[in-house]
């Protein structure tokens, strides 16, 4: 199951004790079935704010989105969502047990949760690690898990903000790789938050830059054939680019 995303004109204001605060001032976009779109800004922009409009945990304060033609209203199974944190999971809980614990919020009885589980392990390649706590486990096999999770309950949408943005650089270029072979394996459609260029570039079919005020300073379309070479000439001129975008 894969879904489209449309967001039309929406725009986000926040009530603070001093004032409204404007979050987001118009952003639109389209997102076609199993596309993997990167939003990529600098802190402050609203990237974060536009995701968890997506997510169902804000309302816009204006406009609408869009998942197949229907409107969010709220959260739903239709969307998973994986943050930065890597204390997302939960600490008691094993990386098994972490996968499955949507699907037992959805009653789903304990050998199809089991067997799902399974399936995802050996999607992430954690089959071993099954049984291990989260404290047990590196950065980069907690995000794994922590996607797994997110996938247990097939949704169409996974929503992604900056997944990897506390793992060292080694590790965060290993996991950008591995997320693209999930990707490629499920055909979900994919949002994900990032400030970083290469990630951007590395992973995205549409790169949708945001700019000062939650404004849209340009959406471009990465047509470089995967696998992807940071150090062709292609990428590098992408590159270059969007930072163009990102300096003016």
């Amino acid at each position: 199951m894969t879904q489209s995303i449309e967001v039309r004109h929406i725009r986000v204001e926040f009530q603070t004790p001093s004032g409204a605060v404007l979050a987001v001032r118009d952003v639109s976009m389209s997102v076609p079935p199993s596309e993997f779109m990167c939003i990529l800004g600098p802190s402050g922009c609203g990237k974060t704010t536009v995701l968890n409009c997506l997510a169902g945990f804000i309302t816009p304060s204006a406009g609408e989105i869009l998942v197949d033609g229907k409107p969010v209203a709220a959260r739903g199974f239709d969307r998973g969502v994986v943050f930065q944190d890597l204390t997302q999971l939960f600490p008691w809980r094993t990386a098994r047990q972490n996968i499955e614990y949507g699907l037992e919020v959805r009653k789903m009885p304990a050998s199809q949760r089991h067997a799902r589980a399974a399936e995802l392990l050996r999607l992430i390649t954690l089959e071993k690690f099954a049984d291990a706590y989260p404290h047990e486990l590196s950065g980069g096999m907690q995000q794994r898990v922590a996607i797994a999770r997110a996938l247990a309950y097939d949704p169409g949408i996974l929503l992604m903000d900056e997944p990897f943005g506390a793992l060292d650089a080694m590790t965060r270029d290993n996991m950008q790789r591995q997320l693209t072979e999930i990707w490629s394996a499920t055909k979900k459609t994919v949002v994900y938050i990032t400030h970083n260029v290469s990630e951007a570039v590395f992973l995205g079919d549409q790169i949708m830059i945001m700019g000062p005020q939650g404004t849209i300073g340009a959406t471009l379309r990465n047509e470089i054939s995967r696998p992807r070479d940071p150090l062709s000439d292609e990428f590098v001129k992408l590159q270059r680019q969007v930072l163009s975008y990102l300096t003016h």
